[in-house]
């Protein structure tokens, strides 16, 4: 009974702890309390699972971002964000195999060949998610969420959040999982693909920010929200 008990203890530690690794892997950066709100986890239970996952390399700890806000005196809490060993352990595709399989049809057939595959790639992603994106509008910002949500589906760990101000504002899109960002670090023509598919399933010229194969913890896209004009004679 007692091995039983101590069994199900560590399996259930194993699950939260995926559970943690995942969400900063969707939110991150992130801090310690912001993952124990959203998990319904202790702040305790949720540092001693960053602790453990930095220990494997899983996760790691960084400053936050200075911002003008008008939260009280002290130090801001420090963020989480998922690091190499990290994106190992999340569901993967073949990085090896992709590789050398592109590697071979650039030395047969020239670089040209290459770029043609990703467009040919993301042209299969762009037709299965345009029906997502059928049903909610013309709203940038209503297709960019419908759009996390068909990332999401398929393992990216896509999330979405308004950001700018005034004139520049919009949506950003991330994604803190990509399985091939290994592949697409030694072929950029992968994430050039997957952005130009972006703008045109959401209507707008989106502008990739950072993403996981330049070295950066999430693949960030801005998609411009343009207001909607008043009409003429309409006042406020």
């Amino acid at each position: 009974m007692i091995i039983e008990a101590a069994e199900r203890h560590t399996e259930q530690e194993t699950r939260t702890r995926a559970r943690v690794l995942a969400a900063v892997s969707e939110r991150g950066p992130i801090s310690a309390s912001a993952i124990g709100r959203l998990l319904g986890l202790t702040p305790a239970g949720v540092r001693r699972h960053l602790e453990a996952l930095a220990e494997r390399g899983a996760v790691s700890e960084r400053d936050p971002v200075a911002v003008s806000s008008g939260r009280g005196r002290g130090r801001p809490a420090r963020e989480w964000v998922v690091a190499e060993a990290g994106h190992a352990s999340l569901p993967s595709g073949y990085d090896d195999l992709a590789a050398h399989a592109l590697r071979f049809l650039r030395d047969a057939a020239g670089p040209d060949a290459v770029a043609s595959f990703a467009r040919a790639r993301s042209a299969d992603l762009e037709s299965r998610y345009a029906a997502d994106l059928a049903t909610v509008g013309d709203s940038p910002a209503a297709r960019a969420q419908a759009l996390v949500a068909a990332l999401s589906r398929d393992g990216f760990a896509a999330s979405a959040r308004p950001v700018g101000e005034g004139s520049r504002t919009g949506i950003q899109v991330c994604q803190g999982h990509c399985p091939v960002h290994h592949v697409a670090a030694e072929f950029p023509q992968l994430c050039q693909a997957e952005t130009d598919a972006f703008s045109r399933l959401l209507g707008v010229h989106v502008q990739r920010l950072s993403t996981l194969a330049r070295g950066q913890h999430v693949c960030t896209t801005f998609v411009p929200t343009p207001a909607v004009p008043a009409r003429k004679g309409v006042t406020s």
